[in-house]
């Protein structure tokens, strides 16, 4: 449970934020590096019958920076929907969606929070809106990958509800995470949409 003082304090955090769909090519195309530092990894530890995840102490803690990526240009189709955070003029977070019909799925191609304003709510703040947008899609689930050295974005996905539901050891093969796995997370909202 969150205490009131700090409950209070983000809530005045996140009140001079604004929130919207991307309108402008400075929404569209504005970026932020990616970085987190965690003191926990979740370890996929396999077995004949499956696999386990569980957490386990990183000593020392490690910070991330993710390399950038590069931009593809080109309009963004109906399917895919950008939700940005700002502060003044200044886009202090975004979250990227892209809808698949065929399963009913919004994919979190990415969300992004600078490291000034995390903690403060923004990025619980864009998933919200994200999943807003999946239900108007009639998506049945809202799904992401996330590493498994991520523990801070972990355990807010389950935060929100998000569950493990499976796992990639060789998505980072030949890139700056190598050895990392790639865990994949979804939240269900099918009970809301049935067929």
């Amino acid at each position: 449970m969150i205490p009131s003082d700090r409950r209070a304090t983000e809530r005045e955090a996140t009140e001079t934020i604004v929130y919207r769909v991307a309108e402008s090519e400075r929404d569209k195309s504005a970026c932020i590096k990616g970085e987190f530092s965690s003191d926990t990894v979740f370890e996929v530890v396999g077995s004949d019958g499956g696999f386990t995840i569980r957490p386990a102490r990183l000593h020392p803690p490690v910070h991330k920076v993710f390399p950038d990526n590069e931009t593809v240009a080109g309009e963004t189709s109906q399917a895919e929907r950008r939700f940005v955070a700002l502060d003044g003029e200044r886009v202090c977070g975004y979250v990227d969606t892209e809808y698949e019909p065929w399963n009913r799925r919004l994919i979190i191609a990415d969300i992004e929070v600078a490291g000034p304003y995390q903690g403060r709510g923004i990025g619980r703040t864009l998933m919200s809106h994200a999943i807003g947008w999946a239900r108007e899609c009639g998506a049945g689930h809202v799904w992401l990958e996330v590493t498994n050295i991520n523990a801070p974005a972990i355990r807010a996905y389950q935060r929100m509800g998000f569950t493990f539901c499976g796992l990639d050891t060789s998505l980072y093969s030949a890139t700056e995470s190598e050895g990392e796995t790639a865990l994949y997370m979804s939240l269900f909202l099918g009970a809301l949409f049935p067929k």
